[in-house]
């Protein structure tokens, strides 16, 4: 018997989905509902689940950090992001340490497929969200190859100053500012300040 949270503030979300469930999933399963997340952290606080599947737009929501919120309270959860959004803000949840990541407009079979995933595999990434955590994994770690003052500069290039304004800022020579400038762009393999920005924008 595999226990499942449906945490969401719309009945017809909560419903539809334990119909689907029940009626469909090949495990037999036990479904509660929360209808916010202060009773989504009661329910789970006095209750083992395997599995919540969580709206991150529901009442007194504190999205991201909810993930580790609710796996403090029970280490072995599972969690499935389940959301109106698209799967850039879905990897945001899955670097937290959801699970998984289901859009609301899925269908049947992608959420049963989804749902299966996780209690088989432990983990549901859809085919979209794949290439994107690929991408954003590549971004990030190449980011991490920067010392503390070159991702200083990056971050300052990448939020629209120049040279000069940089050199004021950590009160630096401007040939100093362009080394560190050609050395960023030679550590993160881009030729120029838009690509930088693009990088710095997949990382937020």
């Amino acid at each position: 018997m595999k226990r499942i949270l449906i945490a969401d503030d719309h009945y017809i979300v909560r419903t539809g989905t334990a119909l689907l469930l029940e009626s469909k999933l090949q495990y037999p399963c036990e479904i509660d509902f929360a209808e916010n997340y202060i009773e989504t952290k009661d329910k789970v606080s006095k209750k083992q689940y395997d599995l919540v599947i969580l709206d991150i737009d529901m009442p007194d929501s504190v999205f991201k950090a909810m993930v580790k919120e609710l796996k403090k309270k029970q280490a072995q959860l599972k969690i499935m992001i389940f959301s109106i959004y698209d799967e850039s803000v879905g990897i945001q949840y899955i670097e937290e340490g959801a699970e998984g990541f289901l859009n609301k407009g899925a269908s049947e079979l992608e959420i049963l497929r989804g749902i299966t995933a996780i209690f088989e595999e432990g983990y549901y990434y859809p085919s979209k969200m794949v290439s994107k955590l690929l991408a954003h994994s590549k971004d990030t770690h190449t980011v991490e190859k920067l010392s503390k003052r070159e991702f200083q500069i990056f971050k300052l290039l990448a939020e629209g100053n120049g040279n000069i304004e940089i050199s004021n800022i950590l009160d630096l020579r401007m040939s100093t500012i362009s080394t560190y400038k050609k050395k960023i762009f030679e550590k993160l393999q881009v030729k120029n300040v838009v690509d930088l920005v693009r990088i710095y924008d997949d990382m937020h």
